[in-house]
């Protein structure tokens, strides 16, 4: 089993080092600082509990030389792929899976998806560029849960003991190719279940992003505070039940209400959400995954959402601002 990791940054460095460190066949695609970091040192993984480990796995910055894989992990940004397609190609051969580990409604939603098959959506996957180019019958679906972080180039640091990676068929059917994969990041230390609707563990994890990450952005404020203060905790749970109408309308049904999942939120604490610490630190924020492609969602079926629209507006007012 050859596995390539394309945009080994925080997540793809965690799960690259574990896979390395249990003697995976691993290709971490890398530039830049980070990867001369790890040409020099190998990829430093600190661990929640203090502990690490140093790993030497195989690097490449040119794809065309890495070569075909049997996966291929696409761990940049979900607004990243489009733009690295022509990198991204060369690793996938015919029997290639490609692993989406990212946030947000995927580009490949509708496949497969009865009711719905003949759609994309333009905000993720504008024109269906990647559509076409990858195939959404290669897709095996990823939901991420670890916190990590790069701390200096070569160094990426675990900071809490979520060490989850669900996995799931596009298509919602069961095959070998999944369980092959979830048993190797299991080997590896990580847990990886696997889940015959993956689409419903997207909508748990994206139904608290969708307004508290473009609020935080806004605000500047943490989850903890969020949550807590009543006028924001107000509107985040207008715009959740919002969200929850859209995913009743696809045929997806929350796990939890409402008050449990922003209670949830309130007790991660004074945690800053990835929107934010990509607005401080200067890098595109994942706002068409997360926010717009749900607006969009919302009006192929109908929904009514002005809170969330109202959101998606400001936060995108915020983006041009900064530009």
């Amino acid at each position: 089993m050859r596995i390539a990791i394309f945009g080994a940054g925080a997540i793809g460095g965690y799960m690259g080092a574990r896979l390395a460190n249990a003697g995976t066949d691993v290709t971490l695609i890398a530039r830049g600082p980070h990867l001369a970091a790890m040409q020099k040192d190998g990829l430093r993984l600190i661990e929640h509990d203090g502990s690490e480990l140093v790993v030497h796995p195989r690097l490449a910055a040119d794809t065309r030389e890495a070569g075909v894989h049997d996966y291929v992990v696409l761990a940049v940004k979900a607004h990243s792929v489009s733009p690295a397609l022509d990198a991204i190609l060369p690793l996938i051969g015919p029997e290639t899976a490609v692993v989406t580990a990212q946030n947000g409604v995927p580009w490949w939603y509708f496949y497969g998806l009865e009711g719905w098959e003949g759609r994309h959506l333009e905000t993720v996957d504008p024109g269906g560029r990647i559509w076409d180019a990858i195939g959404p019958e290669k897709v095996i679906g990823c939901v991420v849960y670890p916190a990590c972080e790069i701390e200096a180039p070569g160094v990426i640091r675990h900071e809490d003991d979520e060490n989850r990676f669900s996995l799931g068929e596009a298509d919602n059917s069961r095959s070998e190719r999944a369980a092959a994969l979830a048993s190797a990041l299991n080997a590896a230390g990580l847990r990886a279940p696997l889940r015959r609707n993956i689409r419903g563990e997207i909508w748990v994890k994206l139904w608290g992003n969708v307004a508290l990450n473009p609020i935080s952005a806004l605000t500047r404020a943490t989850l903890a505070q969020i949550c807590n203060e009543p006028a924001t905790r107000a509107f985040a749970r207008k715009v959740m039940l919002e969200v929850e109408a859209v995913a009743n309308a696809l045929g997806e049904k929350m796990a939890v209400d409402v008050d449990a999942r922003l209670n949830g939120a309130a007790e991660v604490g004074e945690h800053k959400t990835s929107m934010l610490q990509d607005l401080e630190l200067g890098r595109p924020m994942e706002v068409d995954a997360i926010v717009s492609a749900v607006v969009e969602l919302a009006r192929i079926t109908g929904t009514d959402t002005p809170y969330l629209n109202a959101l998606d507006g400001m936060v995108r007012l915020l983006v041009r601002s900064i530009q």
